[in-house]
């Protein structure tokens, strides 16, 4: 019984509302509570600014690559960015399990899909080039403008692939002249 007591002192102490530690609790809980608030606050602000596709679609040519579309566009690949992040991640973890299976049929199996799983990521690899070069062209004013032309990209290419760095009919120059030429 002397054992019992000693035991449910401590906790009733910690408990009692005049001590120090009840306090230090209920002023964590509050700070918790306005740092929520906070950013609770901070995210509907951000969701608010950035515009939907069907009113990004809607805007008129003069506000082609202003502020708020460069801001929905930089969203877009940052959010690009971190699922690709995202996925490497899990493909390494994937990858380092090592299972030890008898049967040469789905051994082989096993290494087929991990072979498929690199291919994936080797373009995924590629593509987290290009959202950074896309990123980059945000910083320097040069996203949705054509790197041949000049010319805008526009607005629904870009919605399709946001890393496009060509116009349309620059693209497909392009790919006539790989085609033709194999370069």
């Amino acid at each position: 019984m002397a054992t019992d007591k000693k035991l449910k002192e401590p906790k009733e102490i910690q408990s009692a509302p005049g001590s120090t530690k009840a306090k230090t609790s209920a002023k964590k809980s509050e700070t918790t509570k306005e740092m929520i608030t906070k950013v609770k606050k901070t995210e509907e602000i951000q969701v608010d600014e950035i515009i939907s596709e069907e009113t990004l679609l809607k805007m008129s040519e003069k506000d082609y690559m202003a502020k708020v579309q460069l801001d929905f566009f930089k969203d877009r690949l940052q959010h690009l960015k971190e699922d690709l992040l995202k996925n490497a991640s899990t493909t390494s973890e994937n990858l380092r399990e090592n299972n030890l299976v008898p049967d040469p049929a789905d051994r082989a199996t096993i290494e087929e899909e991990h072979a498929l799983e690199l291919r994936t990521r080797d373009r995924e690899r590629n593509l987290l080039k290009k959202v950074e070069q896309a990123l980059g062209r945000i910083e320097s004013g040069e996203y949705g403008w054509c790197e041949e032309t000049g010319e805008a990209i526009g607005i629904s290419r870009l919605l399709a692939r946001p890393t496009a760095n060509l116009s349309l009919e620059a693209q497909e120059r392009r790919e006539l002249r790989q085609k033709l030429f194999g370069d």
